[in-house]
């Protein structure tokens, strides 16, 4: 098939874009049988994951109703992306402390009128305190200055330092100098408290 050029007459062949394999049927169900697995791969991740990125960011600070807010709004960031990040715990961790970073500098105050509503993640608000009694690091952990407590939180979450650095944007040796000095600032807090005993 052929037609004519209005600017010079001639002859020229018409060129039509390629069909695609398959009726419009077919692809929506191959885009639907991957949504499915892709949910379910989503799903994996986040039961396996989103406990330990709240204990990451209570880690670097967070009470634990807000580190299990971030990490929720983290988590649907994730599924949103999913398909694009190719290493998502990393991911996940970077967005989480970024966001908690970025609240902290506000420094807002949220008056809240009556306590937060339960959450699988928060089952129990009134047991906040009790839950974070239990874990002995945590004082520890808010006693550092920031950064320590991010790069050790990293640590505690299973990162290397070569990885946390990466992850941060900051040199290797940053990363290490301020590991060790949050690691001889844990031990002289933990002498100190026992000598207070």
């Amino acid at each position: 098939m052929s037609h004519q050029d209005p600017t010079d007459g001639a002859e020229r062949p018409v060129v039509r874009p390629a069909a695609r394999s398959g009726s419009f049927g077919e692809r929506l169900g191959e885009r639907c049988g991957d949504r499915s697995e892709v949910d379910e791969e989503f799903s994996a991740f986040y039961r396996s994951a989103i406990r330990q990125l709240v204990a990451f960011l209570i880690h670097q600070g967070a009470e634990l109703h807000v580190a299990a807010d971030i990490a929720q709004d983290t988590m649907i960031k994730a599924y949103r992306s999913w398909t694009e990040l190719h290493r998502p715990r990393p991911w996940v961790h970077k967005v989480a402390s970024r966001a908690l970073v970025r609240m902290v500098a506000a420094v807002r105050e949220d008056l809240v009128e009556r306590v937060p509503e339960p959450t699988s993640l928060l089952a129990c608000p009134d047991a906040i305190t009790e839950w974070e009694g239990r874990y002995d690091m945590l004082p520890v952990l808010r006693s550092l200055p920031a950064r320590q407590r991010q790069v050790l939180a990293w640590t505690l979450a299973g990162y290397k330092p070569g990885d946390i650095a990466d992850e941060l944007g900051l040199p290797s040796d940053t990363v290490r100098a301020n590991l060790i000095k949050a690691r001889r600032a844990a031990a002289a807090y933990l002498k100190n408290a026992e000598a207070q005993q």
